[in-house]
């Protein structure tokens, strides 16, 4: 076993709570957005790191990765706590796909992706950075990170991408049939960024204007929801919010802004 192979885990253990098909937006959001990235990869090694008390959300990673990016992805699964890690075992089927112990040092892996989900929730947002520098320095490089949250059944949901050089993006995704007002997805918002949905920050600047724009499209809403949405994320478009994405995302629920947009003052 090499010194990384033994490193001690950092971090701590989560609550492990998870469902199946919860992870579904960002694992499709990532196959759209960081495919390239992994097609390109000399080696195309993921991690899932923090993936609960069971390992469903890893498996249904790997096999979305395989079916819309890479075929020959390789996933590895990471916890800290030995328990989960053998009650994962069943699970797996290598190469494609393993579990192992393992923290924010990445139990020595060189990934080209790593989702971390519903596990800095729990930190201090003192201690985010940290945690961020960490995985990144871990990183292959060009690599990125997939940081956030969702709720229990994946239907409001907030993440950040995230390279060596810090933040990306904020995106923000929800099940659209369920969503009675945007300002819900300020509960999941990434730990960076939930306690400062605070008048005079900016994250809290977006929640308002998403917000207030999807009142205006009121109307649309005899249309379905996503006609509503979709009126709502063009009208902050055309108010000056510089959105990545294409309405082909927003029909997702889904929309995404660069990270200074965003970012704490």
């Amino acid at each position: 076993m090499t010194a990384a192979g033994r490193r001690r885990p950092y971090g701590v253990v989560t609550r492990g709570t998870t469902n199946p098909n919860r992870l579904r937006r960002v694992d499709n959001w990532i196959v759209a957005t960081c495919g390239d990235l992994l097609r390109a990869a000399t080696d195309p090694l993921v991690v899932d790191l923090g993936y609960g008390a069971t390992p469903v959300t890893a498996v249904e990673l790997r096999a979305r990765l395989a079916a819309g990016a890479r075929r020959d992805v390789r996933l590895v699964g990471l916890e800290i706590d030995p328990e989960r890690v053998a009650a994962a075992a069943p699970a797996a089927d290598p190469p494609g796909l393993t579990f192992a112990r393992g923290g924010f040092e990445l139990a020595g892996l060189r990934p080209v992706l790593v989702r971390a989900f519903n596990v800095l929730r729990q930190y201090d947002e003192s201690e985010v950075a940290g945690a961020w520098r960490t995985m990144t320095a871990a990183l292959a490089p060009g690599g990125v990170l997939v940081e956030g949250t969702c709720d229990e059944l994946g239907r409001l949901c907030g993440w950040l991408l995230i390279d060596a050089d810090g933040p990306r993006s904020l995106t923000l995704a929800a099940r659209l049939a369920t969503l009675e007002s945007p300002a819900e997805l300020a509960e999941r918002l990434p730990k960076a960024l939930i306690h400062r949905n605070v008048p005079g920050e900016r994250v809290h600047d977006l929640i308002r204007a998403l917000d207030d724009a999807w009142r205006d499209a009121a109307a649309y809403a005899t249309f379905g929801p996503r006609q509503r949405w979709l009126h709502a994320v063009g009208s902050l478009k055309e108010g000056g919010w510089p959105l990545l994405d294409r309405p082909a995302r927003w029909r997702l629920g889904e929309l995404t802004v660069p990270w200074p947009t965003v970012a704490p003052r």
